[in-house]
């Protein structure tokens, strides 16, 4: 698709057997990792949220591998580390599936709220207990709650990944520069997650309004609309333990269905599309756009008065 077709992107990329774009539905497969983050000293008595969250492993991933068969699909799956030690039947029946496994933390750590060394300890304990189950080092990231820091570029380049998927800065795949590397941006947005439509639950410290399937995947289907329209990128984030119930994987299904019937889509992993991004890069098809990171320092010098005053404390009077 040209720049001069109608198209609202100012870059688009070139997809695959000129598909009008290019479609990836990724989960985040988080356990009960994250009910321990939040709950450190007690999720052992929360069982009730133990078995909302372990509905990911023993219910939905089963169900997501055998509903992907039938469609024929495969699909990313990002898990943390101590997911994978934790349930590797659910992570052999992926890998079983064809399907794309990427990392996701160790245990759902908020990289941008821990420390520098910090952040790279759990990067590196996800790593390997990814390497060790898989018997290959992860190329695909996707940071817990989208919780990307300004160290996570360097380390994640250090580390040999090669793409990232926590950002939302742009509809179509860009990169991303560090001094040190850099990594290809599949970028995606809350509008594309099922957590604010359907989540509600204390322990987790969400309390959402529990949206109906149908309004949710209103949403989805609109944003995939204008992708198709325009060339764009759509990537998913669902939870297996949240969009793999019921209801809520009928209306998925449907949505795919719909997708499918549209025709002119490119359905890949994000893997895939990676690939695809280097691949066209390389020989010159198609220039994407760059940023650079870490993009400041807090706190920015503009928040200093040139009277040499903080503007800060005056701002908060």
């Amino acid at each position: 698709m040209s720049a001069d077709s109608g198209t609202l992107i100012g870059n688009p990329i070139p997809w695959p057997n000129d598909a009008r774009c290019a479609v990836a539905v990724t989960w985040d497969v988080d356990c009960d990792s994250s009910l321990n983050i939040y709950n450190p000293n007690k999720a052992d008595n929360l069982v009730a949220s133990q078995s909302f969250a372990r509905y990911d492993p023993l219910i939905a991933v089963p169900r997501l591998v055998t509903a992907l068969r039938r469609l024929g699909m495969q699909q990313t799956f990002f898990v943390p580390g101590w997911c994978i030690e934790k349930y590797p039947a659910a992570m052999d029946l992926l890998m079983e599936g064809g399907h794309e496994l990427a990392l996701h933390g160790y245990l759902h750590e908020r990289p941008n709220e821990i420390s520098a060394d910090d952040e790279l300890y759990w990067l590196q304990r996800g790593i390997a207990a990814f390497t060790n189950h898989t018997g290959q080092r992860p190329r695909g990231w996707r940071a817990p709650s989208f919780a990307f820091s300004k160290h996570s570029l360097a380390y994640l380049v250090e580390e040999g990944f090669v793409y990232d998927s926590s950002l939302m800065g742009d509809d179509v795949p860009y990169v991303i520069k560090h001094k040190a590397g850099s990594l290809i941006e599949l970028p995606t947005d809350w509008t594309l997650d099922d957590w604010p439509h359907y989540v509600f639950n204390r322990d987790f410290k969400f309390t959402m309004p529990i949206s109906a399937p149908s309004k949710a995947c209103e949403v989805f289907r609109a944003e995939f609309d204008a992708a198709w329209r325009h060339g764009g990128l759509w990537v998913s984030v669902w939870h297996p333990f949240v969009s793999g119930r019921l209801a809520r994987l009928d209306a998925a299904i449907d949505l795919l269905g719909y997708m499918l019937a549209k025709g002119g889509v490119w359905f890949a992993t994000l893997g895939e599309i990676a690939d695809h991004v280097r691949k066209v890069m390389d020989e010159g098809a198609w220039k994407p756009r760059v940023e650079s990171y870490p993009l400041y320092n807090s706190p920015i010098p503009e928040l200093t008065r040139i009277d040499g005053k903080d503007a800060r404390r005056a701002r908060s009077r």
